[in-house]
């Protein structure tokens, strides 16, 4: 099983200044003069964060077995902990493999299929620094001389060893809340499906860039803090101030900016259907992964890019929490927005609370000219479990405008204020003035208006509260004549609003990024009334809107009416 090595685990949040890990500048062995049965050494980290050795011997190449001029060396590995695990670990991927005179042959990166095993795929490290073109493969086919080399040295049956090496694709852990909260995330277009739990806490203290050496423990992060989504794996070599490891991509980005971290493991942990795995901290971040390719990540120690935070303020009675995560890899902003606020959630009101909440958000950025721009929202929000109601109104519109080219986004700052109280206002009936005097407009009843005039009107709500009336008003077009109708929206289901339901459509097209933030400005609030008034026109349906003030609670309810324009 392709040993894309990694166990999932929490950084502390911020870089942190450390002393530089010692470099060895491999000198790569060439593929070519490799021969079966050949001894190779190598190290990795078990526990801890200082490497320990593992022996073994070549048991054939597979050309191409990567991709494309991209070989795969076959190896069989022993070691103390390897024996008692099984064979080579998730977490494993990067370990370096040396020829019997010291020069650099590769980087453990693949495994058999079918489970644990001693045998390992490595990429080869004169390959490593090589950016390659074309799509990785799923799986790497062996042919009968190769499976039965590998089923003797491994001891498993000649069909086990037939079906091949496989990279298995690096579990993305993510920090800061539950696997079974993270299941029941609902559908988004950003939504990483893949993303399960880390399986470790936090290291406070966190190693050093100094560990990050030859068979040590590196760590790739797309985002750090409160919320970790990232993966751990070994160093193969570092030179300067670059680092080379995994030996197969993390998620195959390309260029990136992904955050370098060092780590420390707790253990591996043995599994009898799966490969077994390493659980590790994650350290403070030391620099950036700039390259995440088929043949392994490279990254820059202290090159620290810039990194949106995303921060959410929760309040409830006497009690309040702040979180933040440093998002490294834009791609993961709107995905860790959701998960930030969701966790936030989840750790100050520990368990499914049925309320209200009244957010505020900010996104701060840039166009893609370079100048400043500012989204500012307000809405109220009312559900039987408010952590799964109220993340994805910012994380759709983090999304969205990172769907344009060019944009930055700088932070993304979340404000929230949750009562115990999740009674809402209904759209009961609505009134209308006619000669002096304010009558009830039956559901699908006629209301008459005068062009270009205000249409006043008052929206009954009621809720176990009592009932009270709502005033909005709407422009009639100067010109329009005839008739149209009036649809009074409560705006908990006002239908202007993105439906990401089964049943549902998907994200609206905007032509800039103004034309979007246009939009969410206008967006009707939860907890008001809409109105929408549509006229036949002589080329057209025009269409008109009037909004009610904010409301103290949720308002809902649909109703449509006639309208008669003299």
């Amino acid at each position: 099983m392709a040993t894309a090595l990694a166990g999932a685990t929490v950084a502390s949040a911020g870089p942190a200044a450390s002393a530089p890990p010692t470099g060895d500048c491999a000198t790569a062995y060439p593929i070519a003069d490799l021969a079966a049965g050949d001894p190779v050494t190598g190290k990795t980290v078990s526990a801890g964060t200082v490497p320990d050795p593992f022996t073994g011997s070549v048991l054939g190449v597979i050309e191409d077995g990567i991709a494309p001029d991209l070989d795969m060396v076959m190896v069989r590995l022993t070691s103390t902990e390897i024996d008692r695990v099984g064979g080579i670990w998730q977490g494993m991927s990067g370990s370096p493999v040396y020829a019997g005179d010291g020069r650099l042959i590769g980087a453990v990166a693949y495994g058999l299929s079918f489970g644990p095993s001693p045998v390992a795929g490595v990429t080869p490290f004169a390959e490593m620094d090589n950016y390659l073109a074309g799509a990785t493969t799923s799986r790497v086919s062996v042919d009968a001389g190769q499976a039965r080399a590998i089923a003797g040295a491994a001891g498993i049956t000649r069909s086990e060893a037939a079906q091949g090496f496989t990279q298995l694709r690096i579990p993305y852990g993510v920090s800061g809340v539950s696997g079974s909260r993270l299941a029941k995330m609902p559908e988004r277009p950003y939504r990483d499906k893949t993303l399960a739990t880390s399986n470790a806490t936090t290291d406070a203290a966190g190693p050093g860039a100094d560990t990050m050496i030859a068979g040590g423990n590196v760590a790739a992060t797309l985002a750090y803090g409160d919320i970790t989504q990232g993966g751990v794996g070994t160093v193969t070599s570092v030179c300067g101030q670059r680092v080379v490891a995994f030996g197969h991509p993390l998620a195959f980005f390309g260029t990136t900016t992904l955050g370098l971290h060092p780590a420390s493991a707790v253990y591996v942990q043995e599994d009898s259907v799966g490969p077994p795995f390493k659980v590790a901290n994650f350290g403070p971040r030391v620099g950036t992964i700039t390259d995440d390719h088929l043949s392994g990540i490279t990254g820059t120690f202290d090159a620290i890019t810039p990194t949106t935070s995303v921060t959410s303020t929760l309040v409830h009675g006497a009690r309040s929490r702040v979180g933040r995560t440093d998002v490294a890899a834009p791609i993961a902003t709107a995905d860790t927005t959701a998960i930030q606020i969701l966790a936030n959630h989840d750790r100050l009101l520990d368990g499914l609370t049925k309320g209200s909440e009244l957010q505020s958000w900010t996104i701060a950025g840039a166009r893609p000219d370079g100048t400043p721009f500012t989204l500012v929202r307000t809405d109220r929000y009312a559900s039987s479990d408010l952590a799964f109601e109220v993340p994805f109104d910012v994380a759709d519109a983090v999304y969205m405008l990172g769907t344009f080219e060019g944009v930055r986004i700088d932070s993304v700052t979340v404000n929230g204020t949750v009562v115990k109280d999740a009674r809402t206002w209904s759209l009961a009936k609505l009134r209308a003035k006619s000669g002096g005097e304010w009558k009830t407009i039956k559901s699908g009843g006629r209301i008459d208006a005068k062009a270009g005039k205000l249409l006043r009107l008052r929206a009954v709500l009621t809720s176990p509260l009592g009932e009270r009336a709502v005033r909005v008003k709407v422009k009639v077009p100067g010109r329009a004549q005839g008739g149209g109708f009036l649809a009074v929206t409560g705006g908990a289901d006002y239908f202007g609003a993105v439906d990401f339901s089964e049943e549902g459509g998907g994200f609206e097209s905007f032509s800039s990024v103004d034309d979007y933030l246009v939009s969410q400005r206008a967006t009707v609030r939860n907890d008001a009334v809409a109105v929408d008034l549509f006229v036949e026109g002589r080329r057209s349906t025009k269409m008109r809107q009037g909004v009610s003030a904010a409301q103290d609670r949720v308002v809902s309810g649909y109703k449509e009416y006639r309208v008669r324009i003299r």
